[in-house]
């Protein structure tokens, strides 16, 4: 008995079919350029033509803030806090009342002192005319010498007695004015370390903090090298950096430079000066320090243009109308640009856009790139026209 097989008589059917399939996958897999029989077309790039420029030697560092004084307020009497004069976080000037400590006890202490000094001037007045009593009397032998002797010596001991009690007065009066905390500095005041009715002495007397904050000190640290570097040139003026870049305040000045480096970081601390009187850095925020080290000559490339990679820094430069990438050794950032110090010639070409579509070799064509900031655009003085000549050159 002879069975019906369909896959036997259908498959030369579907043959055609499977052959028309693979040639029109086949035709997918072509490039454009082969199908349509010519090169891709160029791709339009925005240049910039670099020229050799003198630029400033710029060192940055991260810093804190902190204020010109930082007086700690303590109390130098024991006593009860009475009463809080200023409010915290508020501006105070030197001398101002801060705080009030129980006067009563100091008060009663001086006028003590005040009763024994008076008892000792009654004494040595006493002692004084015994003395000059008995003179006489041991001169003409009426009475023993030895008498007189001990009324002059009475004296002298009331004498010192007297300026012992002087010297208790005034420390009584003393300890009485210490009852009035005053600010001793001009500043911004800090929140109260003690609230009204505690306990205070000097042991534990803490009572706040004043903080003079214009002019304001930042406190950095530079390495090893960018100080030698800042040692070789001449140090100029000294900026700080909010988080956007942007300067913050007025430039400062350079105050204090250390003469060691440290020996588990490898840097130097330094410390600049800045006038601050709208409280624009408050003591302890963290900014950027940028100080000048001299002026150099170099390029300047927007940061956007220069690429990172395993190589190193390097950007893509336009020659013969064909995107060259250059290795090239940066320095610093000036505004919005790069500082570049090695790698490029006066009048090359730097692409500037289109970076993530070039390879080595690819066909541009050039046409003028949009400054990317202020330091952008006195690199960017050739035209159009111009860049595009020197393409085709």
């Amino acid at each position: 008995m002879r069975l019906f097989n369909p896959s036997i008589r259908l498959w030369p059917l579907a043959l055609p079919g499977m052959l028309l399939g693979l040639l029109m996958l086949g035709g997918c897999g072509k490039p454009a350029e082969t199908a349509g029989g010519g090169a891709p077309p160029a791709m339009p790039v925005g240049v910039l033509a670099v020229a050799l420029k003198t630029v400033p030697v710029l060192i940055e560092a991260v810093g804190q803030a902190e204020g010109s004084k930082e007086v700690e307020v303590r109390a130098r009497v024991s006593g009860l806090l009475e009463r809080q004069h200023y409010t915290e976080g508020e501006r105070v000037k030197a001398g101002a009342p801060l705080f009030s400590i129980e006067r009563a006890p100091f008060e009663i202490a001086l006028a003590q002192a005040r009763a024994g000094m008076a008892q000792d001037q009654a004494r040595i007045e006493q002692t004084r005319r015994e003395a000059a009593r008995l003179k006489p009397l041991a001169d003409m032998q009426a009475i023993p010498q030895r008498e007189a002797d001990d009324a002059a010596t009475q004296a002298r001991l009331a004498e010192s007695a007297l300026a012992v009690s002087q010297a208790r007065m005034r420390d009584a009066e003393l300890n009485l004015s210490y009852t009035a905390v005053n600010a001793p500095i001009a500043g911004i005041s800090g929140r109260a370390e003690k609230s009204v009715g505690s306990l205070v002495g000097p042991t534990d007397g803490l009572l706040a903090r004043i903080f003079q904050t214009d002019p304001v000190w930042v406190r950095f640290s530079f390495s090893e090298a960018e100080h030698t570097l800042l040692r070789s040139g001449q140090a100029g003026t000294v900026r700080l950096l909010a988080a956007d870049g942007k300067p913050l305040g007025a430039a400062g000045r350079l105050n204090y430079a250390g003469s060691t480096v440290d020996a588990r970081l490898g840097t130097v601390q330094l410390r600049a000066e800045f006038a601050n009187p709208a409280l624009a850095v408050l003591p302890g925020q963290f900014v950027r320090a940028q100080v000048q080290a001299g002026e150099e000559r170099a390029f300047l490339v927007p940061q956007s243009a220069v690429v990172t990679g395993e190589q190193g820094r390097s950007v893509w430069t336009l020659q013969g109308g064909k995107a060259v990438p250059t290795p090239v050794q940066v320095g610093g950032w000036l505004g919005s640009d790069w500082v570049v110090r090695k790698g490029l010639q006066d009048g090359d070409l730097v692409i500037v856009d289109n970076l993530i579509k070039l390879r080595p070799g690819a066909s541009v064509v050039a046409r003028a790139a949009a400054p990317a900031g202020a330091a952008s655009a006195a690199s960017a003085a050739p035209s159009a026209a111009s860049a595009a000549s020197a393409a085709s050159r």
